[in-house]
């Protein structure tokens, strides 16, 4: 597989995942809490709220943990929100509203995006914003991925409640989960962070 068809794939991926658990109706991750409690009490939209924070955490990972963006970097940001619509709009998943298979149907969509984080980050072409910031934190603070992810989702998670952000069942597994999954998927792909000079 070209690294360039990997890229896509998993910013795809990212977005079909995302979709997948929208549609399961238990909650959504930890960011898109963020996001719609920033929504909430600023005159900005969810979506507007998605790019500043994803400006900001970008800035936060080169500035100070010394991860530099790819020529990647802007075309997940470009990409992912869209596929997400377009997903949902296609009805690839159907809409839950017993807790079961909405259930089943989340972790499904964790699974996918958990696997297309290590598919689009192991082509090199630089990590999306808050990827980027948790490989430099995982290496700065000398933490395994899935303890900096687990750590980000549950600071992001509490600042998205405290700023009146929905939440659900979905996520909190969400927050707990989705660190190991993408270490595993990281292993899978046999990535190594690049040497620093």
């Amino acid at each position: 597989m070209g690294r360039v068809t990997q890229f896509l794939l998993g910013l795809l991926g990212m977005g079909l995942g995302l979709a997948i658990m929208l549609e399961a109706g238990i909650g959504v991750g930890p960011w898109a809490v963020f996001h719609d409690g920033i929504a909430r009490v600023t005159p900005l939209s969810f979506g507007q709220a998605l790019v500043l924070v994803g400006v900001g955490v970008g800035a936060m990972a080169w500035f100070w943990t010394g991860e530099r963006p790819g020529p990647g970097t802007l075309v997940n940001m470009a990409l992912i929100g869209p596929s997400v619509d377009v997903y949902r709009g296609l009805a690839i998943m159907p809409s839950q509203e017993a807790f079961l298979p909405g259930l089943l149907q989340f972790v499904v969509g964790l699974l996918v995006v958990g696997f297309a984080t290590g598919t689009y980050i192991t082509a090199r072409f630089g990590a999306g914003p808050r990827d980027m910031f948790m490989l430099g934190l995982s290496q700065k603070l000398r933490w395994p991925i899935r303890r900096t992810r687990t750590t980000m989702e549950a600071v992001v998670l509490l600042a998205g409640v405290l700023l009146g952000g929905s939440v659900g069942l979905g996520t909190l597994a969400f927050a707990l989960l989705i660190g190991p999954v993408v270490q595993r998927s990281l292993r899978l792909f046999r990535y190594a962070p690049k040497p620093r000079s």
